[in-house]
């Protein structure tokens, strides 16, 4: 997968742009972004917000290195599908998406 294909993926699946990358956000506080992916030239990194507010690298993979699972096109390579609460998480910011979507409060 490249930049613009994990980038489609994620904002599919309830991720969000905020300030300039993919971001999951604490049910909580929806506008804080506290995982990301770092989308450089050659690499993607997986980021956690500490609760300190500093940024910790926790995977990164090369693109190619980087492939969807094809059953749920989740990207396989980054960690997602094994770091605990990441799924849980993913899912709740997409119900949170569609829900906005279904109800009308979606931003545009």
């Amino acid at each position: 997968m490249d930049k613009d294909e994990l980038t489609r993926w994620a904002l599919a699946n309830g991720w969000q742009m905020i300030s300039g990358h993919p971001s999951l956000t604490k049910p909580s506080s929806p506008k804080e972004a506290i995982v990301r992916m770092v989308l450089k030239e050659t690499v993607v990194n997986l980021e956690v917000k500490k609760p300190a507010g500093k940024w910790e690298k926790v995977s990164g993979q090369s693109y190619a290195k980087v492939q969807p699972d094809p059953d749920t096109s989740l990207p396989l390579g980054l960690g997602l599908e094994t770091i605990p609460g990441f799924t849980m998480l993913m899912r709740d910011n997409k119900d949170r998406m569609v829900f906005a979507r279904m109800t009308g409060t979606a931003k545009s």
